[in-house]
């Protein structure tokens, strides 16, 4: 593999950039495997080379590539923890748009929340077919908060406080985009009770979400019109984006049927440890568990984080 970059290789916007991390470094017989099987389907290799600065990070140029064709041969003979692929030079995007359950925090807040009701297992099951797309979000959403009626609202502190941890890695990916001046923005299917609270922590600027309605000190089973669903991710998105003006990059972080509009109207759209829909529409995945791996597809060298 060569040492120097190839960014240059043309100034074609067909071309597809790939960055791959892998863990180990691939061989380089993987990388002469991967160029043959992409020449068998006319998308030859143009050039590859490690990022200076990032050492896991193997950057290569397919002219005229799409993500379809070269994404399966480069996952059978790089097998990347963690891939993006996009139509020209690869920039720190100006704004990062995020799902919160299952991607920023570890748990869907929905499912333990309802734990302390005694149906989570009724709530997980729905919460499953819903992030797979077999359901109806709105649909899914209003069954599931109906089953939490006459939960005490204190349930929801407690929750908080014993069961809901970030993603490994999402602290110091908000602040590193945010040192490099990125908008950050947490919008989820789930609640603002529960979001605002880990957007503080993590450092979002804005968040996007649901309200559960209460009374009496109890949950009602209801929420708040209209529903935060992926209408309204991707809208949030296109919004944001539209006050940055033209050419500022964007990237969205996703792991649900509901967030695959918004990462399919990203520039990058990231599918993190997701359903195989949501990752099949995406510019790529991270299947690691450290969100800290999209800063190195980024480019940026760990010298550059803000760690937290």
């Amino acid at each position: 593999m060569s040492a120097s970059g190839f960014r240059n290789v043309s100034e074609d916007s067909s071309v597809l950039i790939a960055r791959v991390l892998s863990e180990p470094v691939p061989p380089e017989a993987s990388l002469r495997d991967l160029e043959a099987a992409l020449g068998e389907a006319g998308q030859p290799l143009a050039g590859a080379s490690m990022l200076d600065h990032c050492g896991e990070v193997l950057e290569i140029a397919i002219p005229s590539g799409t993500r379809e064709v070269v994404a399966p041969l480069v996952e059978k003979h790089l097998a990347p923890s963690a891939a993006l692929f996009a139509r020209d030079v690869i920039e720190i995007p100006r704004l990062l748009v995020s799902d919160m359950d299952s991607t920023m925090i570890g748990q869907e807040c929905i499912d333990e929340l309802a734990d302390f009701a005694g149906v989570k297992e009724q709530v997980a099951g729905i919460t499953e077919r819903a992030m797979r797309g077999e359901l109806d979000f709105a649909g899914a959403l209003k069954e599931r908060v109906g089953l939490l009626e006459g939960l005490e609202e204190s349930a929801i502190e407690q929750c908080l406080a014993e069961r809901i941890v970030p993603t490994p890695g999402a602290a110091t990916l908000i602040a590193t985009l945010s040192a490099h001046g990125a908008r950050t923005v947490l919008v989820t299917g789930g609640f603002h009770r529960f979001a605002d609270p880990v957007a503080e922590r993590l450092g979002f600027d804005r968040v996007v979400g649901n309200r559960l309605l209460v009374e009496d000190g109890k949950l009602t089973g209801t929420v708040q019109e209209p529903i935060c669903d992926s209408a309204t991710k991707k809208r949030t998105l296109r919004e944001e984006a539209e006050t940055l003006g033209e050419g500022a990059r964007t990237l969205a972080l996703g792991d649900g049927a509901n967030d695959t509009p918004m990462l399919v109207a990203a520039d990058y759209g990231i599918a993190y440890r997701a359903k195989p829909k949501t990752r099949a529409a995406a510019n790529g995945w991270i299947d690691g568990e450290d969100l800290t791996a999209m800063l190195l597809l980024l480019g940026i060298d760990r010298e550059r984080w803000v760690r937290r």
